[in-house]
C-alpha cells in the first residue's frame, strides 16, 4: 500500500559558520515566494540601514529582531513555507562546534539534512561532524549543498574534486541517499532555478529535490509498534461501556481483528476498533494518532505499548545507548536520573561510560570518561523497570531516550538505542 504523508518534509541545515546557510534559506524563501510583504519591506529596510546593495537575504532567517540587529544567530530557528507541491519545515542550527547538542535537537526528526560546504575551502572538519550526526541520527535523505561555486568559476572540476573528497570521508558512515548539487546561494544558481553558468549540471534545482524526495518508504511499517498515551473512559451514555487506548502509531500497521501483545504484560487480545477522531477506520498506520479498543478487558495504562503478537520489542533492563550530553553540568557518575521513553517514564542510572567519539576524527577514546557538554559517547544505563526497545537504526522513536535531571528538572542528554 502507498501510504500518502508526501505534504509534510522537515529538513535541517547545517554547515560551518560562513558558508551561506542563512543566505541559502532566504534565497530559497524570496526565489520560491514564500515571503510576505511585510517581512520583505523590514528586511529591505535593515539591509539599507547596513548599507547593503539589495537585500541581505540571510536577515529572512535570523528570526528574533532585537537578534537581527545585534547580528548573532540563535539556538534552532524553525522555518515554515509550503510550494504547490509540499509543506516544508526547516530546523537552521548554528554551525559553531558548541552547538552540536543544537544540531541533535534539531535534526532528531528530520526527513533530510543539508549540508553546506564552501567551494574555496572543501570538505573541512566541520563538515565531518555534521556528517557525523546526520548518520548517528539516521536521517534518510543528506543533500550536500556546494556553495559559492561563483567565486570558483563554477568549475566542474571543482565540484567533482569536492564530491571525491566527501565520499573518501563519508563511506566510513551509515548514509543511505547522498544526493550532492553545486550551487551559489547568493546568485540563485540552481536554488529555485537552474543555473545558466553550470550547464555541466544535468539534475534538479535545490527545490526540486526537496520537493520530489521519496519520503512515505523511511517509515517503518514491519514493526507495529504503539505506545499507550492515556486510557479513554467516556462516562457518557452513548460510551457507556467504551474503553479505548488513544496514542500515536510510532511505525507499523495496524488493522481491526489483529492479533496483539500488549506489553510488559504480555497478554494478548485482538483490535476490536480502531478510531481517529469521531471516525471509525479499519486500518491505521504511522504517524496517525488513533484510539483502539480490544476484545479483551486487559488491563492496560499509560507506558504500555500494544504490538503485534509475533513481531515484539526487546523488553531490557540494561542496555547500550550513544548519548549526547546536552547540559552545561557534567556527568555525575551513578547518579539517577529520569529517563523518558516514548509514553514511559522511569528512573535510571548511567552504569558505564565505555568510549567518547572524537566527532572529528572518528576515533573512540575509552580512557576519557566524562562527559561535558556536546559529548557523544557509548554508554550503559540501568533503569527501575524494563523498557519495550527498538535500536534506533530500526525504529528512531522507540529506539531514542532522553534523561532528565531529578534535582532540576532539566533535560540533560539524549540517546540513540544501539
Amino acid at each position: 500500500m502507498e501510504i500518502n504523508n508526501n505534504q509534510l518534509l522537515r529538513f535541517t541545515t547545517a554547515g560551518s559558520v560562513d558558508d551561506g546557510k542563512s543566505t541559502l534559506i532566504g534565497r530559497l524563501l524570496y526565489d520560491s515566494k514564500s515571503i510576505f510583504e511585510d517581512q520583505l519591506e523590514s528586511v529591505s529596510a535593515t539591509s539599507a540601514k547596513k548599507g547593503h546593495d539589495g537585500v541581505d537575504l540571510a536577515l529572512f532567517t535570523d528570526g528574533l529582531k532585537d537578534e537581527r540587529e545585534q547580528g548573532i544567530t540563535i539556538d534552532v530557528a524553525y522555518r515554515y513555507f509550503t510550494t504547490p507541491k509540499r509543506k516544508f519545515i526547516i530546523a537552521d542550527t548554528p554551525g559553531h562546534i558548541q552547538y552540536t547538542r543544537n544540531m541533535v535537537t534539531g535534526a532528531s526528526t528530520a526527513n533530510a539534512a543539508v549540508i553546506l560546504i564552501d567551494a574555496r575551502h572543501g570538505v573541512i572538519e566541520q563538515t565531518k561532524r555534521h556528517s557525523f550526526l546526520a548518520s548517528l541520527l539516521n536521517i534518510p535523505h543528506l543533500i550536500v549543498c556546494i556553495n559559492k561555486m561563483d567565486l570558483v568559476d563554477y568549475s566542474e572540476e571543482v565540484y567533482n574534486d569536492i564530491i571525491g573528497q566527501f565520499e573518501e570521508f563519508s563511506s566510513k558512515l551509515l548514509m543511505k541517499d547522498v544526493r550532492f548539487i553545486p550551487i551559489s546561494a547568493l546568485n540563485g544558481d540552481n536554488v529555485v532555478k537552474r543555473s545558466e553558468n553550470m550547464a555541466w549540471y544535468e539534475n534538479g534545482t535545490f527545490l526540486s529535490i526537496l520537493e520530489n524526495l521519496h519520503i512515505s518508504s523511511d517509515i517503518n511499517k514491519i514493526d507495529a509498534r504503539f505506545p499507550v498515551q492515556t486510557v479513554l473512559r467516556p462516562q457518557s451514555e452513548s460510551y457507556r461501556d467504551y474503553r479505548g487506548y488513544a496514542g500515536r502509531i510510532t511505525s507499523g500497521i495496524y488493522r481491526t481483528g489483529d492479533e496483539v501483545a500488549v506489553l510488559p504484560s504480555g497478554f494478548t487480545s485482538k483490535i476490536r476498533s480502531i478510531n481517529t477522531g469521531e471516525k471509525e477506520v479499519e486500518e491505521a498506520y504511522a504517524p496517525m494518532s488513533v484510539a483502539i479498543t480490544l476484545e479483551d478487558d486487559i488491563d492496560v495504562s499509560r507506558g504500555d505499548m500494544i504490538v503485534k503478537k509475533n513481531n515484539q520489542p526487546e523488553q531490557e533492563q540494561e542496555f547500550d545507548v550513544m548519548l549526547c550530553w546536552l547540559n552545561n553540568e557534567a556527568i555525575k557518575p551513578r547518579a539517577t536520573y529520569t529517563i523518558l521513553h516514548t509514553s514511559n517514564e522511569e528512573r535510571a542510572m548511567i552504569k558505564e561510560v565505555v568510549y567518547k567519539m572524537d566527532i572529528n576524527s572518528l576515533e573512540r577514546d575509552s580512557e576519557d570518561k566524562d562527559l561535558t557538554m556536546n559529548d557523544i559517547a557509548r554508554v550503559k544505563i540501568r533503569t527501575t523497570r524494563r523498557l519495550m526497545l527498538d535500536s534506533y537504526r530500526d525504529n528512531r522513536l522507540t529506539g531514542s531516550i532522553i534523561l532528565i535531571d531529578e534535582s532540576t528538572n532539566e533535560t540533560v542528554a539524549a540517546g540513540m538505542v544501539i
